[in-house]
């Protein structure tokens, strides 16, 4: 397999982008075609360091993971029904998702695609900051049911490469009434399980690429992900404290053209 530069290079990429509304597909993809990493096999490796990112984040939440094998009577977002407000949210895509893998991955994956998601998921999040109300819910707890199904069907956006999952929850949940800081921590949260059902969906058709040479390769993406993500979430988490998502927006403007020239 390639150098395990490549596999830093795309595992730094994959954690610091996964959980920022700048999409993670989307930068893969462009880094993959300058690295010259692509095909089925990249593609693969690239499903497989999202597991890393996920840990991370499993991790880092892991009170609240733990609470949903229990029902705590102080926490609302607990037991059966924090999973059933996760379910509400995986829902959608999950679908949609499975109805639609085949074509995505066959016409979607490029760097074409992916700067025009890049450039019209940056004009919705300006006008979803502009013209946001004031929030209502501002805990994990308070999260409603319409509230959650309502995240899940902006997240079907996040099947266009380039769009960002992280993006079309946030702004879902903001659209409805969560609190930017909040909307961000539930977007994480509910990556989780529609992310574990993707890649596990993608390695189970693709795992046979992989020999036992590919293993160090791999595991170095894995890694480097895991503590990219880590990095990226904590220091997100702290920005959103004092800013709003309108740097990301500028930021996928400003690459979205550089893409298509690129390319073109």
């Amino acid at each position: 397999m390639d150098s395990l530069l490549t596999a830093v290079i795309l595992g730094i990429v994959e954690g610091l982008t996964e959980f920022l509304p700048v999409s993670s597909t989307g930068h893969l993809i462009i880094s993959g075609h300058l690295l010259g990493f692509t095909g089925e096999k990249a593609a693969t490796f690239e499903v497989a360091i999202q597991l890393g990112a996920i840990l991370a984040v499993m991790i880092m939440y892991w009170p609240r993971f733990w609470g949903l094998l229990r029902t705590d009577p102080q926490k609302k977002f607990s037991g059966i029904r924090g999973l059933y407000l996760l379910f509400l949210t995986s829902l959608p895509a999950s679908v949609l998702g499975l109805l639609t893998h085949d074509y995505i991955k066959k016409y979607l994956f490029n760097p074409y695609s992916v700067a025009w998601a890049l450039g019209i998921g940056a004009l919705m999040i300006l006008f979803v900051e502009r013209t946001q109300r004031k929030p209502t819910i501002f805990t994990l707890d308070e999260i409603t049911p319409r509230l959650a199904l309502g995240v899940g069907f902006f997240q079907c956006l996040a099947l266009w490469p380039g769009f960002s999952r992280s993006a079309s929850t946030i702004m879902g949940g903001m659209i409805l009434g969560a609190k930017r800081k909040l909307a961000a921590e539930y977007s994480f949260i509910a990556a989780v399980p529609i992310m574990f059902a993707a890649t596990g969906y993608d390695m189970l058709k693709s795992y046979t690429l992989f020999t036992a040479e590919d293993i160090p390769f791999l595991a170095v993406g894995f890694i480097v992900s895991f503590i990219s993500a880590w990095l990226a979430v904590k220091g997100f988490i702290y920005l959103l404290g004092k800013l709003t998502l309108k740097p990301f927006a500028w930021y996928r403007l400003a690459i979205s053209p550089l893409v298509l020239f690129f390319w073109s």
